[in-house]
């Protein structure tokens, strides 16, 4: 599976592509970040920050939405803040008495990794410096997705959340299963054959990451009693080029307990030979330029041309590294 990507987050880009905002679709998505209070988890800060230059009102009104969930989310890890102060004042205070106790040890070493954890949090969030994992997607955040509007049949650009909910599925189904950020090609006639063919959409990204064995990237077998140890590589293309990365893509219509909203998942395929070697069995599938015009108006009745399309992917040779640290704000 993909895991996390580096994308274009910058809405801006996707216009180089014949992409229209959907102002609205932005609107919408920041408003409902201002009653869950998820604005830093779920929306990438490479994707919020565009908005801070605003090019015209509509992109002005997303702005205000933006910042007054900003406001809402900053106001949650300070309520945290305070929260964990006292509980941590608490703790000590029994820890100073006679008769100290397990609870109260526990309580402290808890309470102080939490400030700490959000006050860090509040200085990613304050800081204008761009880390070595700005613009990474991950699942459950939200990216801009080129799709093709199904009435106009316009290019335009939406924010999808990066976990596909499934056609017939609700919320408590994607908790079952949470791993529809990616769809299988092999999958693609059954699982999501209400999506293939439909409702197909385009990200751009400049590198991949997946979670990999250790042993399996050292192409050895676990010794007896060895655990498994997870770690995470970094794919590149070479050459150097940006990946239109296939996907799907489904709008989830509003319910009584949440807002409507955008989702996707990226295709992936049987990997190359380097991608394996590195200890990986999965693959995202990059597009060739001169297929996304076809690729984004599929017809349900020539399924065969746009498998045509998945089977002719770029030619580039995907290195990979262990990258030094990544940041998820």
């Amino acid at each position: 599976m993909c895991y996390s990507a580096e994308v274009w987050e910058d809405f801006r880009l996707y216009e180089r592509l014949g992409g229209t905002l959907d102002i609205h679709a932005f609107a919408k998505m920041m408003e409902a970040r201002r009653f869950t209070g998820d604005l830093f988890k779920v929306v990438p800060k490479a994707m919020r920050e565009p908005f801070l230059h605003p090019r015209n009102e509509g992109e002005k009104g997303v702005k205000e939405k933006m910042l007054e969930a900003h406001r809402a989310a900053t106001l949650a890890i300070e309520e945290e803040i305070a929260v964990q102060t006292e509980r941590l004042v608490k703790a000590e205070a029994v820890l100073a008495s006679p008769k100290p106790t397990k609870k109260a040890k526990t309580d402290k070493r808890v309470a102080t990794n939490k400030i700490a954890a959000a006050r860090e949090k509040l200085d990613e969030i304050q800081s204008h410096a761009k880390s070595d994992g700005y613009g990474r997607m991950w699942p459950g955040q939200f990216a801009p997705v080129l799709i093709r509007d199904p009435e106009t049949g316009a290019r335009m650009i939406v924010p999808a959340r990066y976990r596909c909910r499934l056609p017939g599925w609700t919320k408590a189904d994607e908790l079952e299963k949470p791993g529809t950020y990616n769809a299988r090609k092999d999958k693609l006639s059954t699982t999501w054959k209400k999506l293939f063919g439909y409702n197909h959409g385009v990200i751009v990204a400049r590198r991949f990451y997946e979670s990999v064995s250790l042993h399996r990237l050292q192409h050895r077998a676990l010794v007896p009693g060895e655990k498994d140890i997870p770690i995470e590589i970094r794919f590149e293309p070479e050459p150097k080029q940006e990946m239109f990365l296939a996907c799907l893509w489904r709008y989830v219509p509003a319910t009584d307990t949440e807002e409507g909203f955008y989702s996707f998942a990226a295709i992936t395929r049987d990997p190359p030979v380097e991608v394996l070697e590195a200890g990986h069995d999965r693959c995202i599938i990059a597009l060739k330029p001169e297929h996304i015009d076809a690729w984004l108006k599929p017809d349900p009745g020539q399924l065969s041309a746009m498998y045509a399309i998945l089977d002719d992917p770029i030619d580039a040779y995907y290195q990979h590294e262990l990258p030094e640290k990544s940041d998820e704000t």
